[in-house]
């Protein structure tokens, strides 16, 4: 006779809060720095590298009574596109969002030109996403192109 397998959570549940979900082991240190983890009071449990069938290898947050603003999640989709927030009540998941970039960013981007009025005045940021996939975006004031890798976020 065949033994069972005994599953075992790779990180351990929570009650009530939200799981960050398949964020790439490379960035899942920058998404940490990102929501401010090292500001937050809660029960926290970060994984890096677990099993993933659909990625290999993947990251996870996980932060105990927290619900992440659409502004939070705008950041995080800057850096980690596709992730997945589970948000979770009395340990089930209740919701699971797949995040992507939205057509466009307010006040989460700084630009990259130096002349632009935004960095000039005191005003909010606005940014056109031109490219989901690659995080193309483009200052709505001075219109200068910014691609992922360059942008600097507030």
């Amino acid at each position: 006779m065949q033994e069972k397998k005994k599953k075992e959570l790779q990180v351990a549940a929570i009650e009530n809060g939200t799981a960050i979900d398949h964020i790439p082991p490379e960035q899942l240190f920058k998404v940490a720095q990102l929501i401010g983890l090292n500001r937050m009071d809660n029960l926290i449990t970060i994984g890096n590298n677990l099993k993933s069938k659909k990625m290999g290898r993947k990251g996870m947050i996980k932060i105990a009574d927290k619900f992440f603003e659409e502004d939070e999640i705008n950041r995080i989709a800057l850096v980690a596109p596709n992730v997945v927030l589970n948000i979770i009540h009395d340990y089930e998941v209740t919701d699971k969002k797949r995040i992507s970039l939205p057509r466009e960013l307010v006040d989460t981007v700084k630009c990259n030109n130096p002349r632009c009025i935004t960095n000039n005045e005191p005003m909010q940021t606005r940014f056109l996403v031109l490219d989901k996939d690659l995080g193309t975006v483009k200052c709505h004031y001075c219109e200068r192109k910014t691609n992922k890798e360059d942008i600097v976020i507030k």
